[in-house]
C-alpha cells in the first residue's frame, strides 16, 4: 500500500471511490457527481497537505481529508478537523482506514493541533465504533450527526 498526498489528477478516482464507499449511506453523502467534484476541490483548498490517498497497485482505495485550518466552534480554536475518511468496501478491514486516520492525526500534530474533531452519521454505527477504537469519544449530537473528539 502506498500513501501519498492527493493531487488534482485524483479527482476522478475520488469521485469513484467516494460513490462506492457511501453506497447504502447516501443520507450522509453528496450523491450528484458535480457535488462530489466540488467537494473534492473544497477539500483541496482547505488543507491540501492533509488530503491523502491510499493506493494499492496504483489504484486509489481510500481517502482522508484532515483540515488543520479549521476553527472549531466548540473548541474556539484551530483543530485537526477530519472532514472525510472512506475506503472501498472490498478493501475494508485491512488496516487502510486505520493507516489513513493515523496519518491525519500525525498531520494535525505536525501543525501544532492538540485536538482532532470529526462528525459521523448518527446511524453509521460501524464508523462510530471505528473512531472509538482509535481514541475518539462522542461529544454530542446535531441532527443526523454525532460529533467525535480526541486529544492529540
Amino acid at each position: 500500500m502506498q500513501i501519498r498526498k492527493v493531487t488534482k489528477e485524483d479527482l476522478e478516482s475520488f469521485v469513484e471511490v467516494y460513490t462506492k464507499s457511501y453506497k447504502g449511506l447516501e443520507e450522509y453523502a453528496y450523491t450528484r457527481r458535480r457535488e462530489i467534484k466540488n467537494y473534492f476541490k473544497w477539500l483541496m483548498a482547505r488543507d491540501g497537505d492533509g488530503f491523502i490517498v491510499a493506493e494499492i497497485d496504483d489504484i486509489a482505495v481510500g481517502f482522508v481529508a484532515c483540515d488543520t485550518n479549521w476553527i472549531s466552534i466548540f473548541e474556539r480554536r484551530r483543530v485537526g478537523e477530519i472532514h472525510e475518511l472512506f475506503v472501498l468496501p472490498e478493501f475494508r478491514e485491512r488496516g487502510i482506514g486505520s493507516t489513513l486516520l493515523k496519518r491525519a492525526i500525525e498531520h494535525s500534530r505536525e501543525r501544532g493541533r492538540n485536538k482532532a474533531e470529526l462528525w459521523a452519521g448518527r446511524t453509521n454505527y460501524k464508523a462510530r465504533k471505528f473512531y472509538q477504537s482509535h481514541g475518539f469519544r462522542e461529544a454530542g449530537e446535531w441532527g443526523k450527526w454525532v460529533r467525535m473528539v480526541r486529544t492529540l
